[in-house]
This record gives C-alpha cells, structure tokens and sequence, in this order.
C-alpha cells in the first residue's frame, strides 16, 4: 500500500490552541517587543515549552524566511516534545498550513521538518500529502524535508520506501541531498553495502558525489569494526577527486579515540592540520575523550583549557564528557567548576538521561565533600533547567541526600 497516498486527511480543531497562544502572549508580557535573535536566544536558554509557544507566536509574523522560521521553529518543537505535549505541536503546526506565507513551498518544508524533529513521521508524511489539497508547489525542496523528518524520527526503512515511491510516482529527480539522506539512513539501518552500492547509482545517473557520502558509510564501516573496508573506501574518495574534509577525518578521530591511544588521535590532528584543515570542536572532544578513557586527565584539562587558544568554543558534548569522567575520577571541585563554565555559556547539558546521572554524581560528590550548599544551588539550578520529564529523578535525589523534609536522616545513609 502506498505510504503517501495510503491515510485519508483529518480535520483539526485549531481554536483551543490559538486561545492559547493568545493568552499565553498575555502571560508573558515581556515578550511584546521580542527581536527575533532574542527569540533565538530565550528559546534556546529555557526549557519552558509555554514560553516556547508564547515566543513563537509573537515573532512568528515577523519571521521572513525559512530558515530563521525552520531554526526557530525546531527550538519551539523540541521544548514540546521534551514535555510530551505531542497535541500542541500538532495543533501548532497544523494552525500554519492555510498561513499565506506557507503555501510557499519553503515555508511549507519546515513543517514537514518540525514533525521530524517531534519524531513524528506519520504526520510529516501527511503534511507532504497536504500539498495538493493548499495548492502548494511540490519539487525536490519538499521532498528532501520529507525524507529528512523520517530520518530524524529514526524512520530509516520508510525513508527509502518514500525515496522509492516518491521518484516514481512524482515528477520529482532526486539530488544530491535526497542521495544523501538515503545513504545516510541506509548505514543507520546496518545496510552499509547497500549505501556503497548507491555511490555507483549516483554515478551512473550523473550524480555529483559529495564528502558527505562517503563520510557516513566510513562512519558505518568503523562502528562495524571494518578497518581495511573503511581504509579501502578512503583511497576511494581520495581517488573520486573528494577530498576529506573535518567531518570526514572525525570520523577516522572518533574510532582512533574509543579504540586507540592518544597519539593516534593526534596523529590525524596533524594530519589534518598538515592537509590545510584545522580541527574544530569535535575533534578536540574525541581527543579529551581519549585522554579520559586512558586516565590521563590533566592532559584531558590542558585541551579543554586549550580550547579558545586554537580557535575553538566547548560544547555541550565537551562539557558533559569532562563532568562525567571528572566525577568518575572524584574531582567533583573541577566537576563543578566546568559545570559553571557550561552555564555561563548556556551549554549545560540537560537533554539525555546521562545528564541526569551525571549531575546527580556531582551533587553526591559535593555532598560528601562537605560542600553541601553548592550541592543545594547546583540541584534547584537543574531542576529548573532540565526537561519536567526529569522531575522525579530530582526528586530521589533531595530524598536520598536529606534535601526536603521527607528525606532528613537520609544524607547519613547516602554518604
């Protein structure tokens, strides 16, 4: 049966949720002279999905192209789908359809990518279904977001049966990104000989061949272990005439780190730097990893304290490595202090479970440490922070360590 044409379109009641946005407007009234960059920022800074939704509805009339509105629009989902508020994103992305703005084919696409980004694929395949019905033109722009909304929602087997409906059904010729997309999902799928025999069907329909490509089956063939294969289809790219680039190097960084010593790691770092690339983030990340995994954590200190020196800015990656391994090691003082620096530069990590383990860790370790007020300050900044789905880990943790009445005595016990 035919994924795009199997469903039969719903009606949406929009009325509750654009009261809501209405009165939710009102309930932040700092928001009525919001710049757009601001909006960026406050998005990206808090997890309230209410703000989000506010934010949204007082600059979504001002957003002027897709990209700022795919980028923001992408923020305000997220906040919702860390909620579980599955409705509201549907209710607001449906309440845009018949906006003049977004019968743009453009526009239209980022609704197509915001269901991606919710994980929810049966609704982006329902929104491209929804094209014909708001006249809005359909080419390989809508397409591409199609196929990129079931990739992020994890989606791989369905991205190559749209991949292959679509082509044939649609008078639309896929590119270079809708191959990449395919490839990409295929390796994710453990089908990696398949994503090398799409190399040559790009070849022989006069495809252009990126870096790109050839980066995500490398990726595949060293998570399998595919030494040799991975090395066999480097010389490949190299002979192509695609030369590696950052991304393509950290894929050979990132097994050299979980895998090798330090000085393999930096070996490619030479070699980059030798070939007119310079390492970026990720490639220092995978090298603080390795110097952690091999218990060699003041060199791991030097790189991350070398970070700004070579051009570079921690992220969230870097920072949730550091507090990991600084914990494991009982160094909960420098813990804290990267921790801080992760706040002060709005990249604290709160999104997986492995944060919540990691600042728990923390929070134990400066209890023990008799540093029990910062534990207290550090546990109501991420309780405040951290996604609501988080809340009953936070909870466990006031209780074991005798932060709430209900749990005194406990922090005897805990330490």
């Amino acid at each position: 049966m035919s994924i795009i044409s199997s469903s039969s379109s719903s009606a949406h009641r929009l009325l509750p949720h654009l009261r809501f946005l209405s009165s939710s407007a009102t309930s932040f009234p700092d928001l009525d002279t919001l710049s757009i960059s601001q909006a960026k920022f406050k998005l990206r800074s808090h997890s309230n999905p209410d703000k989000a939704l506010a934010i949204f509805s007082s600059i979504s009339d001002r957003l002027s192209d897709p990209i700022s509105t795919r980028y923001i629009l992408d923020l305000v989902v997220r906040r919702l789908a860390e909620a579980h508020r599955f409705s509201d994103i549907e209710n607001l992305i449906e309440s845009h359809k018949s906006h003049p703005k977004f019968t743009q084919e453009p526009f239209f696409a980022t609704l197509i990518h915001a269901y991606g980004r919710a994980r929810m694929a049966d609704r982006a395949i329902q929104t491209f279904r929804d094209m014909d019905g708001l006249s809005t033109p359909r080419s390989v722009i809508s397409f591409n977001a199609l196929l990129t909304a079931c990739y992020k929602a994890q989606q791989f087997n369905q991205v190559a049966e749209l991949f292959s409906e679509i082509t044939k059904n649609y008078e639309i010729a896929p590119d270079t990104t809708s191959y990449g997309i395919l490839i990409k999902s295929r390796c994710e799928s453990g089908q990696t000989e398949s994503a090398i025999s799409l190399l040559n069907e790009m070849e022989e329909k006069g495809i252009e061949i990126t870096t790109f490509a050839y980066t995500h089956i490398l990726d595949s063939l060293y998570k399998k272990g595919k030494v040799e294969d991975a090395e066999k289809l480097w010389n490949e790219m190299r002979e192509k005439g695609c030369s590696p680039d950052v991304a393509a190097y950290n894929v050979k960084i990132m097994h050299a780190a979980l895998h090798q010593k330090p000085k393999e790691v930096l070996k490619f770092i030479d070699e980059m730097v030798s070939e007119g690339l310079k390492p970026d983030t990720i490639s220092y990340n995978f090298l603080i990893t390795c110097y952690c995994k091999n218990g060699q954590m003041d060199e791991a200190k030097k790189v991350y304290m070398g970070l700004q020196e070579k051009g570079c800015k921690p992220n969230v990656a870097t920072f949730r490595t550091l507090v990991h391994f600084l914990c494991e090691n009982g160094d909960f003082d420098m813990g804290l202090e990267v921790f801080n620096a992760s706040k002060k530069r709005r990249k604290a990590p709160k999104n997986k479970v492995s944060d919540l383990g990691n600042m728990a860790n923390l929070i134990r370790g400066l209890v023990k440490t008799s540093k029990s007020e910062e534990a207290k300050a550090l546990l109501e900044y991420v309780k405040e922070r951290f996604p609501e789905s988080f809340m009953n880990g936070w909870k466990k943790v006031e209780m074991e360590l005798g932060f709430t009445d209900e749990g005194k005595g406990s922090t005897q016990v805990a330490a």
